[in-house]
């Protein structure tokens, strides 16, 4: 009993003290009051806007303010790159504007083009058009070729090593003849040395060859063939100076080379063959020694004809003559064929055709001198099967295709 009246004082003295647990029955709910549209306020505000930088005046670049090393911020508080200017006194400084020497030198400097990439093919057109101009053909360029392929001609396909003397006159040095005799007084050495052999054979893409002192180019001139209406008063060779050599026509030609065939030296031209000083038409003129050769032997036996105008009347019986052939040089020449071509209207004096294959010295002439006739003019028309074109004006050249090498004789 004393226990329950402790625990029913303490109850009664937390109450009073308001620590006691309250009930739910005995404790009233609290009601709020109801919320109107009128009394909902709320008191919201921004930040101010953030002021903007105001621009900043550029330095002034004309003062002669100088940038003490010691000094924290730039003149006019922004940041630029100083110059580094060695003054009166020999000191460094750094400067807030360029030295006045580096402002001259800029004024004074020359401003230079940009170079305009020129397309390739425009760059063709104009080379064509100005070589087109010039009365020039310009040759097409030679394709390239890899060092394998360039390898594999060498090995399988190029000439094999020449005799030294036909080296030396097919690069233009002097002729055949004229190369042994200057081989023969030592004026040529190979690789180093001295050769007095003619028959030696050489290559000159690999040997080293010199004449007189000067080096005999690796790269040998191409092959030229010419055909030349050879003008009256042309002599064949080049040695005399008396008369006017038929190669002196050429030189408007070899003047030309250059162009046409940029980076080969210059061929050595001469005749196949001759004709004298009174008679004109064709003469085939070249660089190739072989095909000289093969032209000019008897063995190749090539027609040639020839055209005679006569001085006086001619008879049956100087035809007949004529047919017979004559003794030159020990050996009776006989012409293939004669004839009488019939009389023109513009032309007074008679004409014969003589056809020959032995070309010896001044056939044709002494055939006419030893039938009783005298020549006025000779006139060379045919070698083989080419013929001289008869548009071709005298003292023209033009150059022979391959079809026209066939046609006398000659396979390259």
């Amino acid at each position: 009993m004393a226990a329950l009246s402790s625990l029913h004082h303490i109850s009664a003295t937390l109450s009073l003290l308001g620590l006691a647990k309250p009930s739910l029955s005995s404790t009233p709910f609290r009601r709020l009051p109801p919320i109107t549209s009128s009394s909902l306020q709320f008191n919201i505000k921004f930040a101010p806007p953030t002021p903007k930088p105001k621009p900043r005046p550029p330095p002034n670049l004309k003062s002669d303010a100088v940038l003490d090393a010691d000094s924290e911020s730039p003149p006019n508080g922004q940041f630029f790159i100083p110059w580094i200017v060695r003054g009166e006194d020999g000191n460094l400084k750094l400067q807030a504007h360029p030295p006045a020497s580096f402002i001259n030198a800029l004024a004074d400097a020359k401003t230079q083009k940009p170079k305009k990439k020129v397309a390739k093919e425009v760059k063709k057109k104009k080379e064509v058009s100005a070589v087109g101009a010039a009365g020039i053909e310009q040759p097409a360029p030679s394709p390239k070729l890899s060092k394998a392929a360039r390898r594999f001609y060498n090995e399988n396909f190029r000439d094999p090593p020449q005799r030294l003397s036909k080296v030396l006159a097919a690069a233009g040095v002097a002729s055949r003849r004229g190369s042994e005799e200057l081989i023969f007084n030592g004026k040529v050495t190979v690789n180093g040395s001295v050769c007095n052999a003619p028959q030696t054979r050489v290559d000159p893409s690999k040997d080293i060859i010199y004449v007189n002192g000067n080096r005999l180019p690796k790269k040998l001139p191409p092959k030229v063939y010419l055909a030349l209406n050879k003008p009256k008063g042309c002599i064949c060779s080049s040695g005399e100076k008396e008369f006017k050599s038929a190669l002196d026509l050429f030189e408007d030609y070899l003047k030309t080379w250059d162009k046409i065939n940029p980076g080969s030296p210059k061929p050595r031209l001469f005749t196949v063959g001759r004709l004298d000083v009174a008679t004109t038409g064709l003469i085939i003129v070249t660089n190739d020694g072989d095909f000289a050769q093969k032209l000019s032997h008897p063995s190749s036996n090539l027609t040639k004809e020839y055209i005679a105008t006569i001085d006086g009347e001619v008879r049956k019986r100087h035809l007949i003559a004529i047919s017979e052939g004559t003794e030159i040089e020990g050996v009776l020449c006989v012409p293939d064929s004669v004839e009488l071509l019939p009389k023109q209207p513009d032309l007074s004096r008679p004409r014969i055709r003589i056809v020959v294959h032995e070309g010896r010295n001044h056939e044709v002439r002494e055939l006419v001198k030893n039938a009783g006739l005298e020549i006025h003019s000779l006139k060379r028309l045919r070698i083989g099967g080419f013929r001289l074109p008869a548009d071709l004006g005298l003292g023209k050249h033009i150059e022979l295709k391959q079809s026209d090498l066939r046609a006398m004789g000659w396979k390259s």
